[in-house]
């Protein structure tokens, strides 16, 4: 287990070189909650309950879509996390990205993107949040899909490496992975941790009442991800597709905050 897991998230957000990342934390700590709610919902009216979004699924995308995002999450003080998975050559990224169909860049603080096309996928997000007439700056940020919890994956061995290489030549924008664990560890000949390395760890696939689904689908739980480095949790059918949704979430909230504490040293009894 790495040094920073050992740190509170308010001593991470303290030191954290990433400006999106030390809000993120800020809001965990205010909140008490390191729960992320994977929406795979089709509508708009489910998509404003939720914090991760898939964008691309919902069946009446509009103008109200993005109004609707961005005041709840200025209303409640929560990041939207867009899982679109970008995956094609820095161009089109770029294009899917700032000023496409979705807008994502208007309303997503955070994406995610695939490293199968190589270093220009990431280079090529970078450089359109850096650019001087991208309007939202430090508000923006990339997680790197570095593993899979699926059966199967092939996000393993050498394209988590280049992963975790392409985090660390970018991580002015990079602020960490979607990944089974802490990467921290990973070394390559390109690459190795500086000491002030503080990659973000989202784990999906977690889930209190089912260890799978039958397209394999994976599920481990707050427990287990959280020994293995998540600094937060990502549910999305354990809590949407619950009886009550809202009675769900909280029970991940809790268990999830809970499972930090003996990490921090603070837990004196279960």
């Amino acid at each position: 287990m790495s040094s920073k897991s050992q740190l509170t998230y308010t001593a991470r957000a303290s030191k954290h070189p990433n400006a999106l990342a030390r809000r993120l934390f800020e809001i965990a700590e205010a909140k008490k909650s390191n729960v992320t709610v994977s929406a795979d919902v089709t509508t708009t009216k489910s998509c404003w309950t939720w914090l991760t979004t898939h964008i691309d699924i919902l069946s009446d995308f509009s103008d109200a879509t993005i109004n609707g995002l961005n005041a709840l999450a200025a209303k409640h003080n929560f990041l939207i996390f867009e899982d679109r998975k970008f995956i094609d050559i820095g161009n089109t990224v770029q294009k899917q990205y700032h000023n496409g169909a979705l807008r994502i860049s208007e309303w997503a603080h955070i994406i995610n993107c695939a490293v199968l096309p190589g270093e220009g996928i990431v280079e090529a997000l970078a450089q359109t949040a850096s650019a001087a007439d991208f309007p939202y700056g430090p508000e923006r940020g990339l997680l790197i899909l570095a593993e899979m919890t699926s059966k199967g994956s092939l996000a393993t061995g050498p394209y988590t490496t280049a992963s975790v290489d392409y985090a660390r030549k970018y991580k002015g924008f990079v602020m960490g992975f979607v990944s089974t664990r802490a990467l921290n560890e990973v070394q390559s000949e390109a690459t190795s941790a500086s000491e002030d390395e503080d990659f973000v760890v989202f784990t999906t696939g977690v889930n209190l009442a089912s260890k799978g689904d039958s397209l394999g689908q994976q599920y481990q739980t707050p427990q287990s991800a959280i020994g293995r480095g998540a600094d937060f949790i990502i549910a999305g059918r354990g809590i949407y597709a619950a009886p009550d949704p809202v009675e769900a979430a909280q029970r991940y909230q809790k268990e999830g905050w809970r499972r930090t504490w003996p990490v921090w040293g603070q837990l004196t009894a279960e």
